[in-house]
Formats: C-alpha cells, sequence, structure tokens
C-alpha cells in the first residue's frame, strides 16, 4: 500500500540541527524560566538585526503590540488607525486597551495602509492617538509617504512587523520604524520561538515601561508589590534559544522564500490576469499572494484553491477586511474597496523555507495542471 503524500503546508516551521542544539545547551543550563542568558543576547541579537537599540521578548507578536500601546498611554476614548487588511491581532491588540480601532482601507497593489486614506482621517478627526501599520506578508508599508503625515499630526506609529523581520524599506529595517514596533515568532513565521514576539523601539522610557508591565508590574521589592495591573507576557529562556538558532539561519530561510515566490512569478507569467500581490524588493517573501482578474482569467482564485486542496496542497484566501469581520460590525471605516477586492480575488500560495524540492514540484505540477485546463 502506498504511503499517503502528507499535505503540502502554507508556512511550516523550518527547524533543524542547530536548533536542538541550542535549545538542548539552554535545558542543560538549568535556566528554564523566563530569564536567562539566551533571553538576553536573543534581545540583543534581535536588536541589532533591526537597528533598534531596545528589544523587549514577549510571549506573542500580539503581546508586543498591546505593550507598545499601553506605552504610549492609549486607552478608553481614544482612537487608534488600524489597517482593514490585516490578522485579527493588529485590531484586537487596540481594543484590549479599551481605545477603538478605525479601519483605513489599502494600496490595491500592494494591500498596505493607503497613505491618502490615513492623511484624510488624521485631518478629519484630532482623536486619534496612534497607528497601527501592518507590514502585509513580509513586504513595508510605505513609511515614506506614513511617516510624514504622521509627524504632521503628531501621531505616533507603531509598525506591526509581525511578518516582516528581515525585510527593509529604503535602507531601513522591518521593525525599525515608528515609536514602536512588534515582531512575531508564531510557528508559521519567517521565523519561529514556537511562540512568541518582540516589542523594538528606540525609546528607552518606552522599553522599560513595556518590560515593567510584561512582568506583571512587580515592583522592586522583597515581597510581590504590585502599584497597577500588569500582564504575564514574558518570553522564556528556552524559547529565546530557539529563536537565536533560528536567527542564524534567518538569511538562508529569507533567500528559500525569495525563490518560491520567483518560481511563482514564472508561473504565472503567461497565465493571463493573474499578478503578485506587491513587487518589493527589500520583501522577506513570507508569503506569496496572487490576485486574479476572473472576468480576464475565466477562473475564480476560489477555483484553483478547490484545485491544489485536491491534491493536498494548502493555501488561504488573502486576509478577510477587518470591517467585514462579525466581531468590528458597525467600526469607523474609510474604504474604497480596495481590501475587498484582494479578499475576494487573491490568493496565497505555500511559500515557506521548509519546502522540499518534491513539495514544490507538487505545487508546479498541480498549477500547471490547473492554467492547462482553463486557456
Amino acid at each position: 500500500m502506498l504511503a499517503e503524500k502528507r499535505t503540502v503546508l502554507l508556512s511550516g516551521p523550518d527547524v533543524g540541527p542547530l536548533e536542538q542544539e541550542y535549545v538542548l545547551a539552554a535545558l542543560r543550563s538549568g535556566w528554564v524560566a523566563p530569564a536567562g542568558p539566551d533571553l538576553e543576547f536573543f534581545e540583543r541579537e534581535i536588536a541589532d538585526r533591526t537597528g533598534v537599540p531596545h528589544a523587549v521578548a514577549v510571549n506573542s507578536g500580539t503581546a508586543a503590540l498591546h505593550l507598545a500601546l499601553l506605552s504610549l498611554g492609549v486607552g478608553p476614548g481614544d482612537l487608534v488607525v488600524v489597517p482593514t487588511l490585516t490578522f485579527v491581532a493588529t485590531a484586537n491588540a487596540v481594543v484590549y486597551t479599551g481605545a477603538t480601532p478605525v479601519f483605513v482601507d489599502c494600496d490595491p497593489a500592494t494591500g498596505n495602509l493607503d497613505p491618502d486614506l490615513l492623511a484624510g482621517v488624521l485631518a478629519a478627526d484630532a482623536s486619534v492617538r496612534a497607528v497601527l501599520t501592518v507590514d502585509l506578508y513580509g513586504a513595508c508599508a510605505d513609511y515614506e509617504r506614513i511617516m510624514p503625515v504622521c509627524e504632521g499630526h503628531g501621531v505616533p506609529v507603531i509598525e506591526d512587523a509581525a511578518e516582516a523581520l528581515g525585510a527593509g524599506h529604503r535602507g531601513r529595517p522591518a521593525g525599525s520604524f515608528g515609536r514602536a514596533a512588534a515582531l512575531s515568532f508564531n510557528g508559521n513565521k519567517i521565523m519561529t520561538t514556537s511562540g512568541g514576539g518582540m516589542l523594538l523601539t528606540a525609546d528607552a522610557e518606552l522599553a522599560a515601561r513595556a518590560r515593567h508591565l510584561a512582568g506583571q508590574a512587580r515592583l522592586p521589592a522583597e515581597h510581590y508589590e504590585h502599584a497597577e495591573i500588569g500582564y504575564n507576557y514574558r518570553l522564556s529562556n528556552i524559547l529565546a534559544a530557539l529563536g537565536r538558532a533560528q536567527l542564524h539561519r534567518l538569511d538562508e530561510m529569507i533567500e528559500r522564500r525569495r525563490a518560491v515566490r520567483d518560481q511563482y512569478a514564472k508561473l504565472f507569467a503567461h497565465a493571463g490576469a493573474v499578478t503578485l500581490i506587491g513587487d518589493d524588493p527589500g520583501a522577506n517573501c513570507w508569503l506569496t499572494g496572487i490576485v486574479v482578474d476572473p472576468e480576464r482569467a475565466g477562473w475564480h482564485a476560489r477555483d484553483l484553491a478547490a484545485h491544489l486542496a485536491a491534491r493536498g496542497i494548502e493555501t488561504r484566501p488573502v486576509f478577510k477586511p477587518m470591517h467585514l469581520q462579525p466581531v468590528f460590525a458597525g467600526a469607523r471605516t474609510a474604504l474604497t474597496g480596495a481590501a475587498e477586492q484582494l479578499f475576494r480575488n487573491g490568493l496565497v500560495l505555500p511559500s515557506g523555507s521548509a519546502l522540499t524540492g518534491d513539495e514544490l514540484r507538487r505545487v508546479r505540477d498541480a498549477v500547471t495542471e490547473f492554467l492547462d485546463g482553463h486557456r
């Protein structure tokens, strides 16, 4: 009996002997609690990689966003601009503070925050306390246009770089924009600590405030002393050790994902009415997405998704916009329809650096078979 082929994953974790070596060494060191030398080294190494003075390791990218907002004083009664095309964690972090998200549409070519719409929102409402940008699928937002707009209105930027470690914009690394930034090391990200994240900032006071809150806001006393509500957001030393090994391999993993994207570009080059989301040489190519014009192509993105699913290949629609999510029904918005169009016609394809040669051939063959049947 032939063994069943395993599913080709969208972005599975890429770990091997080096990760085993680092984690085993951390275990043998005895530093198994949320403290230890690997944690300190990991923060320093990520800070160096992103060119930011301060890094605070936490247990998720969502925690990093929440702490950044709290450290900037965001709270009830405030408005925070959030791109509508994002994962729900970006918006949830705003709600955790008691503030209200205002969902702003995207650039139709990149899926990132539309700078022109942002300018209109900031000009129209002085209650906006912060702007959350998102570096969608590993490509930085247009900070060359976004930052001057926000600075002109005195509104701080928090960069959600959860998907973008290793990417850059105009010579600056992702994670270095705004008052603070958040990285994610979830299992499907460009590099992983299983679960984890990092807050980045050039502001020493903000970093200290975030670190204090992440440790249950415990005050320096022999007993447990707390003057405010804190959070259990710390990252463990063992997971930091895993992250250090991953960071050593980050560049090779990015190159692998770029090579995968290049293969998709060639596959769809002559398909007609199919484009890749974004075209940024500074992207880390975390995930490669396509957009289909169904009228010109004669098929829909969901048709390709069904064809690949039948062959054991995982895909995913582009993020459903936040303003369409039931939990945010009735939210304030500034829309053009671009995000809804990407959601309807977009599809994200297997992009992981752990994809084997056989898995890539399976994907290529399945896509080619589909396209040949629709010419």
